[in-house]
C-alpha cells in the first residue's frame, strides 16, 4: 500500500510502498478515501527537517542538553551514533482522515466492516490501523472529503469549548487559516458574534462570507473592530488559531479582551505573555490540547479505554463525531475551504504548496485514494538468498528474522547485527508498515512485513530476534522454537511464572528434534570486555563475595508502556533483570533467596526506587539499588565487588579498577564504553554456526529469569522469597 513518509534525513516527503497493517486486538482497519493535509502541524514538521543541524539545535535546546548529558555519561562516539540513528529515522505525516472499515480486531465493539468513519491521529496511508476511541461514524450525507476535516474540526471545537463561551457573547479569532475558518463557523453556530483577524485579506474576506461580523487584515483595524463590537468593553474571549512562533498574537489578544476575559491558544503560537495587560485585566490564558479529553492518554488512545459519558461528555472521539454531524446538518461548510484536491501519489506536491515552494494560494489541501488497494503484508525488496547449507545442529549462516523495529532495534541491535560475521538480515517485522519498510531499507533486509507469523513460516529464516514489547516475548519465543527457529530475546524472557513454564516446555520440545534449537536472552552485560576481565579475576577468589550495584536509571512516567504491569511488567522485570543477571554472573553461584523493597513513593515513581538483596549458595551477597529519583547526568551503572582481598570497581563500563593479591588493573574506555551488545550477538552467531555450548546456557537464562520473578514477588509481598533452582531445571 501507499503511505506518505517524512524521512528525517530528507527534507522532501515521499510516497512509499509499505506492507499493509493487520487488525490487531483492540484496533480496526480502515481503507482511506480522503485525508486532509495540515498546513500547521505538518508544515512545522517539514520545516524542521529542512533545517541544518545548527538550526535544529537552536530550535530544540532541550534535546541539545540531553545530547550533552548522554555524551558525558555514555561517551562521545556512542552519543554520536545515537544522534545519527535519530536523524536516519522517519515519521508518518497526517492526522485527519476518513474511509471505510475493512476489518475489526478482537475485542472491538461498535464498529463493523463497511462502516463509514472519520479517524483522528492517523497518517496519509491507503490503509490505516485505527484506535476505536479515535474513530467516529459519519452520517450518510457526508462525503469522505468532507469527513476528512473532522479531526481538524475537533481541534477547533475543543478550543471553543475551553473558551467557555455563552450564547450572544462576542469572540475574537486571531488567525483565519483552516483552523480559524472552522472556529469562526463553530462560534456562529453557537450563537456568538465573531470578529476575525488575519494578515491575508482573502482569508479575512472568507471569514466574512462564513459568518464573521467583521474581519480585518491589520491589527489596528482589528482592535478598532473589537472595541466597536463591544462598546469599548473588549471581547469576552479570544481564540488564537494562528500558526507562528511570534508572541504578537498573545499580546494582541490581551489588547482586545475585556476585563476578566479568556484567551485560548489553539494554534502553535509563541506564549510569552506580557504581564501588565494580563495582570491588569486579570485574564485567563488557556492552551488547548488538540482534539479534546483523551489526548496523550495512552489508556484512552492506545488501549481503547473510553471515558464514561456521564462524566466526560466530550472526548476526542465525540468531538470528531460532532464535527461530522455538524457538516451533515449543513451548519459547517468545509467544501468552501478546499482549495486543492490531489491524488495520494501527488502528495509531495501538496507539501510544496503548504510550504510555499509554489506561488499557489491555498487553504484546504485534500488527498484522495484509489478504490482498490494492496493488502499485502510482506514486501520483497531484494532477491531471495541461496538455499541454506545445514549440517547437523549447525547452520552455514544465521538468516535472521527480526520481530520488532523500535528504538532498541534501530539504535542498538541492528547496527551491530549488520556488521556481525555470519549474520544475514532477512526479514524485519513491525506492526507499522512504515517502520518496517524504513528499517528494511536502512539495514538492507530482503523483506519487510507486518505479520510475524510469516517469519515463523519462512524456511529461509532460521533464527528470530524478538524485540517486541515485553508481554509478547514468551508467547513469541515459544512459537518460534516450535517453528524450528533459534531465538534471541531482548530481556525480559517473560512476565510471570506460567509464561516461564511455557518457554521451558517449548525449549524442551526443541531439544527433541533432529536439529536442537537454542534460545538466549540479551543479557549483554555478561559480554562487556570489562566485565569479562573482572570475572576472570574473580575466578581465583575462593570465598564469598560482597557485590554492590547502583543503577541510576532515571525517571519514566507512569503512563509509559513499560510501567503497565500487563505490557511492560514494570521496571524491575523490564530492566532490573539485567542487573540481577549480572550479579549472578559475577558471583558465579546459584541465588537462594531474594528480598526486594521499594522506597515507598509509588505515587511518583511506580515503585521504581528499589533495593534488591540477593543471597547465594556459597554465602555471597549482592545488593542492587535501582533508582529513578536521580539526575540522569550523574552516570548510570556502578558495580563494586569485594572478596578474598580483591576490591573492584566498574563505573559505567568506562573505567575498571581492580586491586588485590598480585592484581592491579586500571582500564578506561571514555569515547566508546562497551556494554557487551556486540559480544553477545557475535557469541550467539558463532554458537549457531560453529556449534559448541550456548554463550548463555539455557539453565542460566531460566535461573536469572526465575530470580527476577522472585524479586518481583518479594516486592509485592514485602517478604523474602526463597529460590528453589531445582524446580526450574
Amino acid at each position: 500500500m501507499k503511505q506518505v513518509v517524512q524521512h528525517l534525513s530528507n527534507p522532501n516527503p515521499v510516497v512509499e510502498d509499505v506492507p499493509a497493517p493487520r487488525a490487531s486486538s483492540g484496533t480496526i482497519l480502515v481503507h482511506t478515501q480522503a485525508s486532509l493535509v495540515s498546513a500547521g502541524t505538518e508544515r512545522m514538521v517539514v520545516d524542521f527537517v529542512e533545517k541544518n543541524l545548527l538550526e535544529k539545535a537552536k530550535s530544540r535546546p532541550d534535546l541539545v542538553k540531553q545530547t550533552v548529558d548522554k555524551a558525558r555519561t555514555q561517551g562521545v562516539l556512542q552519543t554520536m551514533e545515537a544522534v545519527r540513528n535519530k536523524l536516519q529515522g522517519a515519521m508518518p505525516l497526517g492526522y485527519s482522515a476518513a474511509g471505510i472499515v475493512i476489518d475489526v480486531g478482537a475485542g472491538v465493539s461498535g464498529f463493523a466492516v463497511g462502516d463509514r468513519v472519520a479517524i483522528g491521529g492517523a497518517g496519509h496511508a491507503e490503509i490505516i490501523r485505527a484506535s476505536p476511541t479515535l474513530t467516529a461514524k459519519i452520517p450518510d450525507n457526508v462525503t469522505f472529503e468532507q469527513a476528512a476535516y473532522s479531526t481538524l474540526g475537533a481541534i477547533a471545537l475543543q478550543g471553543v469549548r475551553l473558551a467557555d463561551i455563552a450564547l450572544g457573547e462576542r469572540v475574537a479569532v486571531i488567525g483565519l487559516g483552516l483552523l480559524g475558518q472552522l472556529t469562526v463557523q463553530l462560534l456562529r453556530a453557537a450563537g456568538c458574534d465573531v470578529v476575525g483577524f488575519d494578515l491575508q485579506q482573502d482569508r479575512a474576506d472568507l471569514a466574512l462570507q462564513l459568518g464573521a461580523t467583521s474581519a480585518s487584515s491589520t491589527s489596528g483595524a482589528f482592535a478598532v473592530a473589537c472595541s466597536k463590537a463591544t462598546s469599548g468593553r473588549g471581547v469576552d474571549a479570544v481564540l488564537i488559531t494562528a500558526d507562528t512562533p511570534s508572541h504578537d498574537p498573545v499580546t494582541l489578544a490581551a489588547e482586545v479582551a475585556r476585563d476578566k476575559g479568556t484567551v485560548v491558544a489553539v494554534g502553535n503560537v509563541g506564549t510569552h505573555l506580557p504581564r501588565k495587560p494580563y495582570f491588569e485585566k486579570e485574564l485567563t490564558f488557556r492552551v488547548s490540547r488538540s482534539y479534546g479529553p483523551g489526548r496523550y492518554d495512552a489508556s484512552y488512545e492506545e488501549d481503547g479505554n473510553d471515558y464514561p459519558f456521564g462524566y466526560v461528555r466530550w472526548t476526542e472521539q465525540r468531538n470528531i463525531g460532532a464535527i461530522s454531524d455538524l457538516i451533515g446538518q449543513g451548519r459547517l461548510d468545509v467544501d468552501v475551504l478546499t482549495s486543492h484536491k490531489l491524488d495520494i501519489n501527488d502528495a509531495p506536491h501538496a507539501y510544496d504548496i503548504i510550504t510555499n515552494k509554489t506561488d499557489e494560494s491555498f487553504l484546504g489541501v485534500v488527498l484522495t485514494y484509489p478504490e482498490k488497494v494492496s493488502t499485502e503484508r510482506t514486501l520483497h525488496l531484494l532477491p531471495p538468498a541461496p538455499p541454506l547449507d545445514v549440517t547437523g545442529d549447525t547452520v552455514s549462516e544465521v538468516r535472521l528474522g527480526v520481530i520488532g523495529a523500535g528504538n532498541y532495534a534501530n539504535a542498538t541491535l541492528l547496527p551491530i547485527a549488520q556488521k556481525t560475521r555470519h549474520i544475514a538480515l532477512t526479514t524485519v517485522v513491525s506492526g507499522g508498515g512504515m517502520t518496517a519498510r524504513t528499517t528494511a531499507d536502512r539495514f538492507a533486509f530482503r523483506r519487510c512485513s507486518t505479520d510475524y507469523n510469516e517469519v515463523l513460516a519462512d524456511d529461509d529464516v532460521n533464527t528470530v530476534a524478538l524485540l517486541t514489547r515485553h508481554n509478547l516475548h514468551a508467547k513469541q519465543a515459544a512459537a518460534a522454537l516450535d517453528a524450528n527457529k533459534h531465538v534471541f530475546v531482548e530481556k525480559p524472557l517473560c512476565l510471570n511464572e506460567d509464561e516461564l513454564h511455557d518457554v521451558i516446555a517449548a525449549h524442551q520440545r526443541a531439544q527433541d528434534e533432529e536439529r536442537p534449537r537454542s534460545l538466549v536472552v540479551g543479557y549483554n552485560r555478561r559480554f562487556a570486555p570489562f566485565v569479562l576481565t573482572l570475572r576472570k579475576v574473580l575466578d581465583d577468589v575462593h570465598e564469598p563475595l560482597m557485590i554492590n550495584a547502583r543503577v541510576n536509571a532515571g525517571f519514566i512516567p507512569a503512563d509509559h508502556w513499560t510501567q503497565n504491569p500487563l505490557v511492560g511488567g514494570g521496571r524491575l522485570l523490564g530492566e532490573g533483570c539485567h542487573f540481577i543477571d549480572l550479579a549472578i554472573f559475577l558471583a558465579g553461584q546459584v541465588p537462594t533467596q531474594v528480598t526486594t523493597w521499594a522506597l515507598g513513593d509509588a505515587g511518583n515513581y511506580c515503585d521504581d526506587n528499589l533495593q534488591i538483596n540477593l543471597r547465594f549458595a556459597d554465602g555471597s551477597m549482592a545488593c542492587i539499588h535501582y533508582l529513578a529519583n536521580g539526575d540522569k547526568g550523574f552516570g548510570k551503572e556502578l558495580f563494586e565487588v569485594f572478596g578474598g582481598g580483591v576490591a573492584a570497581r566498574l563505573d559505567d563500563y568506562r573505567s575498571l579498577t581492580i586491586r588485590g593479591p598480585g592484581v592491579s588493573i586500571d582500564k578506561s574506555a571514555r569515547l566508546r564504553p562497551d556494554k557487551g551488545h556486540a559480544g553477545c550477538l557475535a557469541a550467539f552467531a558463532q554458537h549457531l554456526v560453529k556449534g559448541g555450548p550456548s554463550p548463555i546456557p539455557f539453565s542460566e537464562v531460566v535461573l536469572s529469569t526465575a530470580t527476577s520473578l522472585a524479586a518481583q514477588r518479594s516486592l509485592q509481598t514485602s517478604e523474602p522469597v526463597d529460590i528453589d533452582w531445582r524446580a526450574w531445571r
